[in-house]
């Protein structure tokens, strides 16, 4: 909470399925993490629409076979465990003026700013 000239600021982020568009209540959800051709993909789901993802992908899972050895190669900052959710920060920060890029690195500044206002 931010509190200015004794006004109080309190910003609250909800998490929002990526299929129904519905918010997801803490713990009835998760973010899921997949790859296609190449392409890393991060969809947030309800446990229901996760139990739906899981079983479409059981026939192709039980078929094919796991590649040993050739795992995607990152830059060693994106292999880093965050101690923030980078989406709570965008929300906090458009919702303060702060410009900052949909996508990519957050500015340790605005990581900072962030935690300061008790998040």
């Amino acid at each position: 909470m931010t509190i200015f000239s004794g006004v109080a600021t309190k910003m609250i982020t909800e998490l929002v399925s990526d299929i129904s568009g519905k918010p997801i209540e803490r713990g009835k959800g998760r973010s899921v993490d997949f790859s296609y051709e190449g392409v890393l993909y991060r969809v947030d789901l309800t446990n229901e629409e996760v139990a739906d993802f899981e079983n479409a992908l059981r026939p192709y899972l039980q078929a094919g076979r796991t590649i040993e050895g050739q795992r995607r190669r990152t830059h060693a900052s994106s292999t880093k465990k965050r101690d923030f959710d980078p989406a709570a920060v965008r929300a906090w920060a458009a919702g303060q003026g702060i410009e900052v890029s949909p996508r990519g690195r957050i500015k340790a500044e605005v990581v900072e700013r962030y935690r300061a206002a008790g998040n």
